[in-house]
């Protein structure tokens, strides 16, 4: 599988990566022997970069994740984390589905963008992982901690990366302003954008990607099926994880109708739309079974004829602005 370097870093990426976040028990419990096979069902596809985080199952996906990657050669394949989201033991009980995650809620989550916080956080996933060191580390979701992220999370990251420890630093986060701000006033190497460059939401296009093709820094695009509708668009269907909206689950379909026409699948179609910008280095897409990483594998291979993107051009579904992919 084709990889391209993350901004001016060393660090290499596949152009199609493995979203940990469903073998942290996303929603619904997965046992450890389909979670294993789904990181398995990765390798053998030639997807060779992995994303995880501690929010994750509160540390589930990473443990996950480090143990199925232990019996490969630790050169053959980036791992990226996220910091932001410290973890502290809790005696509360319960489950962290308020969350989202199928977990005892052993851990709660404190968010902590101080440079001591960032490297606190790194270290505990290096131990879960049980790796020596990761790829890349975002700031996870620093929406509301804006000014701490850029005075002290960012600078942290700095060093680290100075020092060797990491080898590319960036942000991760569902909006664009925020993280064009990164590209614009940093040095990040990488964008994590989820959910904001799609077939239904075209707002990265404004703004975040001129800027990383300006500023020479890599996108790594995650949510391309906008948490489930443009995978399977259907009443009941979700859009950034709440029901969709009567308006996008019509484009939706009509966007199925289309692709189907020319003999494609929604799914292919969304995954080339997104890897088709020439700032974008990887598609992120999360999997919780070896089935869901072979149908993405196969999707993503497949051609997507040139008519279907000319036809949701002129039909309004594509911004008449929009390069084909």
């Amino acid at each position: 599988m084709n990889r391209r370097r993350l901004g001016r870093s060393r660090v290499e990426v596949t152009a199609l990566a493995f979203g940990a976040s469903g073998i942290g028990n996303l929603y619904t419990e997965v046992g450890e022997e389909e979670a294993y096979e789904a990181v398995r069902a990765a390798w053998q596809r030639g997807i060779r970069s992995f994303d995880t985080a501690p929010h994750y199952g509160i540390g589930l996906a990473e443990r996950r994740l480090g143990a199925a990657l232990r019996e490969h050669p630790r050169d053959e394949f980036t791992v990226s984390t996220k910091v932001g989201r410290r973890l502290e033991p809790s005696h509360a009980g319960g489950d962290d589905l308020a969350h989202g995650f199928a977990v005892p809620a052993t851990h709660r989550r404190v968010w902590d963008f101080s440079a001591d916080g960032v490297r606190r956080t790194l270290e505990a996933s290096l131990e879960r992982l049980g790796l020596d060191r990761v790829d890349t580390v975002y700031l996870h979701d620093p929406d509301d901690h804006a000014e701490q992220a850029f005075r002290e999370g960012y600078p942290a990251l700095e060093r680290l990366r100075a020092e060797g420890v990491v080898g590319a630093i960036g942000a991760g986060m569902n909006q664009t302003a925020m993280l064009t701000r990164f590209v614009r006033d940093t040095d990040v190497d990488v964008v994590l954008c989820a959910g904001r460059h799609t077939l239904l939401d075209h707002s990265a296009l404004t703004d975040l990607l001129p800027a990383a093709l300006e500023h020479g820094t890599s996108v790594v695009v995650g949510g391309a099926f906008n948490s489930g509708l443009l995978a399977d668009p259907r009443p009941g269907a979700t859009y950034d994880y709440a029901p969709a909206p009567a308006g996008l689950l019509d484009r939706a379909l009509r966007l199925k109708e289309a692709a189907e026409r020319h003999g494609s699948t929604l799914r292919a179609a969304a995954l080339a739309y997104c890897a088709a910008h020439p700032a974008v280095a990887s598609v992120l897409v999360g999997a919780r079974s070896a089935a869901e990483v072979h149908d993405c594998a196969d999707q993503f291979a497949a051609p997507v004829p040139t008519a279907l993107w000319r036809e949701l051009r002129a039909t309004g579904l594509l911004p008449p602005e929009e390069e084909l992919p």
